[in-house]
């Protein structure tokens, strides 16, 4: 189940990256560098109010899609789960305007945060479809969704942009564009729970799920936002808007990797662990930590190598210079936090103990509010990017240890030595060549760079790569024979 995974979500990420990039590219130069500083801060808040309301019903239907059994009990998972959903909207909605109303701040703001917030509950009711279609295995499903969520909050936000809507531009679009979508998914979904009602002992027991895991996510949120507010505060929004730029270079390009892995991955796990026991759970998780490493390590490696000529051809020249300085550490930050949330965290949610979860990614979260506090009015960008990369590091160790005493997911110490040196004679590689400057050297030392690391790996045998390759390579002249 993870492989076909992890080939069937593979165009879908293909595309998030894309976007993603492309929104940088279009932002930083549509926007100015005030009104990019004032999306990311509105960004951060209305991703924080989506976890702390939302994220435990989509954690919840997950997780539970693959244990009730078809008939009553799979109709009260459904009715539940999109009934509270609809409840908590008719309380989110009145709230949120009335905070925004009497809060005396920048009308800007105020404005991108309204565009923002009001798609929460929109993006909840597309989530919970998608969550199902993942659950289920309906791999092709959940990736036209997430594609043509993805491309069409670009398209409308770009619009917006080009309308002088300013930071509230790409906010719009990521609302818009699921409420788009929701007439084609929200029907067939609701068919699911047809005749029946909110069961309260239910959704009790998935809060008490998935409010822990929702926490946790709020918490890392606050990780990953932290800085955001305090370079608000110790400078400016331009600032902000600066370190937002090179943080979603890195960020996204590593966490739509392991969005992409984590996908296919965590539904497997679930799958071996209901119906095959520990052993099964182990095998799975095993394999899925050595693509983890295989495929994550360079990458992290990789942004950081190239965070010059990568800013000149991505990021606004208003923004770039000082985006530089900062996107190595965000690199590395989002390759701890991949392996935290994507991997080690899933021993809580695979042994229902989400509330270790919190416990482990509270402490994290407390560091990078003091570290941020210390470095960031003596360092500025450069101090908050060190206090991310700090805190996620230590998360990532709090998560392991904690998580090993509900379900001990397994490290594979053999693939991870063989794809760090792999990584580093590829970093080798990479640094001996000529700064040439902006997208031609962008090419040349990724392409240097990713024939270095395959040829390291294939010798090495990094996390069994020549091993697959091989299979695949007797496939195909097997199916050669037979045509």
């Amino acid at each position: 189940m993870f492989w076909r995974g992890v080939w069937g979500y593979l165009p879908a990420n293909i595309v998030q990256g894309l976007v993603g990039f492309l929104a940088i590219i279009v932002f930083t130069r549509l926007l100015s560098p005030e009104d990019f500083g004032r999306y990311a801060l509105a960004f951060s808040v209305l991703t924080l109010a989506h976890v702390a309301v939302f994220s435990w019903m989509e954690a919840s239907m997950a997780r539970f899609w693959a244990s009730s059994k078809p008939g009553a009990d799979l109709v009260g998972h459904f009715a539940s789960l999109y009934r509270a959903a609809g409840l908590l909207t008719l309380a989110f909605v009145p709230v949120v305007a009335l905070v925004l109303w009497l809060w005396p701040a920048d009308p800007l703001l105020k404005i991108a945060l309204a565009a923002g917030l009001a798609g929460c509950p929109i993006r909840a009711f597309s989530k919970l479809a998608q969550e199902r279609y993942r659950a289920a295995g309906e791999v092709s499903k959940a990736a036209r969704l997430d594609m043509a969520v993805a491309i069409g909050g670009l398209t409308i936000g770009i619009g917006f942009a080009l309308a002088g809507a300013g930071g509230a531009a790409p906010l719009l679009g990521l609302g818009l564009a699921p409420l788009i979508a929701l007439p084609f998914v929200l029907p067939g979904e609701l068919k699911h729970g047809a005749g029946g009602r909110l069961e309260r002992a239910r959704v009790r027991e998935y809060a008490l799920y998935g409010y822990p895991i929702a926490a946790s996510l709020a918490l890392t949120v606050v990780l990953a936002s932290t800085d955001r507010f305090l370079l608000a505060f110790y400078m400016d929004e331009a600032a902000v808007g600066a370190y937002h730029a090179s943080y979603s270079i890195a960020n996204r390009t590593l966490d739509v990797m392991f969005l992409w892995l984590g996908t296919a991955g965590q539904p497997a796990m679930v799958m071996a662990l209901e119906r095959g026991g520990l052993s099964q759970l182990k095998i799975a998780a095993r394999e899925q930590a050595s693509t983890f490493f295989l495929i994550g390590l360079p990458a992290a490696a990789g942004v950081a190598l190239v965070a010059r000529p990568l800013s000149e051809v991505l990021i606004g020249e208003e923004l770039r210079v000082a985006a530089t300085s900062v996107t190595p550490w965000i690199a590395l930050s989002a390759l701890l936090f991949g392996l935290t949330a994507y991997y080690f965290g899933q021993a809580f949610t695979l042994g229902r103990k989400t509330k270790r979860l919190l416990e482990a990614m509270a402490i994290p979260a407390v560091l990078n509010i003091v570290l941020n506090f210390i470095l960031v009015p003596r360092f500025g960008l450069v101090g908050a990017a060190w206090s991310t990369a700090a805190s996620f590091a230590v998360g990532l160790l709090a998560t392991w240890l904690i998580g090993r005493r509900v379900v001990a997911l397994p490290v594979p110490w053999d693939a991870l030595v063989r794809c760090l040196i792999a990584t580093g004679v590829m970093a080798l590689a990479v640094l001996a060549l000529p700064p040439i400057g902006g997208f031609a050297e962008l090419m040349m030392d990724a392409a240097v760079g990713g024939i270095v690391y395959a040829v390291v790996a294939l010798t090495l045998n990094a996390s069994g790569i020549r091993d697959v390759a091989l299979r695949l390579a007797d496939r195909l002249r097997a199916r050669g024979a037979t045509a």
